[in-house]
């Protein structure tokens, strides 16, 4: 038989995925197992494309790095609508499914949290999190260990002559203050020299947009769960959206929000305390 459309997606086995656990099954678990199944596809997109901007800094090909990363953004704006379909399900038809859920929760989530630690957010709290699955653990142990967004783009910059260091763990808390000012003060020269350093701003901007809609992600996954059950506990124990709230002003590259409280209209950035 040729190939044909629902062979080569698979389609027999996609819409067999989607196994409710309640019993009869509640008409909105499918809503809510296909939302999620689709929000880790997205997830391993997202990966792809983090990947390959890695590789394509490493290379020097700063367009490349910049068009995969405005396609990350891109997905982010999905994944931001996509949330309120969740609530187009009553609270207390939610409920209605929501103990089979128990002890599973989005936080273990181990593609969200590659996408966490692949930008630069590293947590071994959340790393010891995963302990009991060999699967994800493998997998995220190896995030810790690769290069991340924010270490290929000031890389990047030290390669075309930025004073961008690298970040370090062996550095006392003062020496890491006074590296993370310097690459501040990087990000600041792009930013104001945007004519002259533009394939470098192009990709800054890329990153900070990336940073900025999945905030923005965590702030409407909140406000739904909210809506949804309140101040409930999570389903995995955790403190549900007590806990959520505290991730909020989580940054991925915080020098690049950073730089612009030092941004004046001279383009010299006088006031920025990394000047010197």
């Amino acid at each position: 038989m040729p190939l044909s459309y629902n062979k080569y997606l698979r389609v027999a086995d996609l819409i067999e995925l989607q196994g409710c656990l309640s019993d009869p099954a509640h008409h909105d678990e499918l809503l809510f197992i296909t939302i999620h199944q689709t929000y880790e596809l997205w997830f391993k997109q997202v990966l792809h494309e983090i990947d390959a901007a890695i590789i394509a800094m490493d290379g020097d090909r700063v367009a490349v790095a910049t068009r995969a990363i405005e396609r990350v953004v891109e997905i982010e704006k999905i994944l931001v609508t996509q949330i309120h379909l969740l609530e187009t399900m009553t609270p207390l038809n939610f409920l209605g499914f929501r103990d089979e859920l128990n002890p599973a929760s989005g936080f273990q989530s181990m593609q969200f949290r590659e996408i966490e630690f692949a930008s630069g957010l590293r947590d071994d709290s959340i790393l010891r999190a995963f302990h009991d699955d060999d699967f994800a653990h493998a997998r995220l142990a190896a995030r810790v260990e690769a290069p991340t967004l924010g270490d290929a783009f000031y890389s990047l910059l030290r390669r075309r002559g930025f004073d961008a260091p690298a970040d370090g763990t062996t550095h006392t808390d003062a020496e890491r203050l006074q590296l993370y000012g310097r690459r501040t003060r990087a990000v600041l020269e792009i930013i104001t020299h945007f004519e002259d350093r533009y394939e470098e701003f192009k990709l800054a901007e890329s990153l900070i947009a990336h940073d900025e809609y999945f905030s923005l992600w965590r702030l409407h996954h909140v406000k739904m769960v909210e809506r949804m059950v309140g101040t409930k506990p999570g389903t995995g124990g955790s403190e549900g959206v007590g806990y959520l709230r505290t991730t909020l002003d989580k940054k991925f590259f915080p020098e690049l929000w950073e730089a612009r409280t030092y941004l004046d209209t001279k383009h010299g950035g006088a006031g920025c305390p990394f000047a010197k």
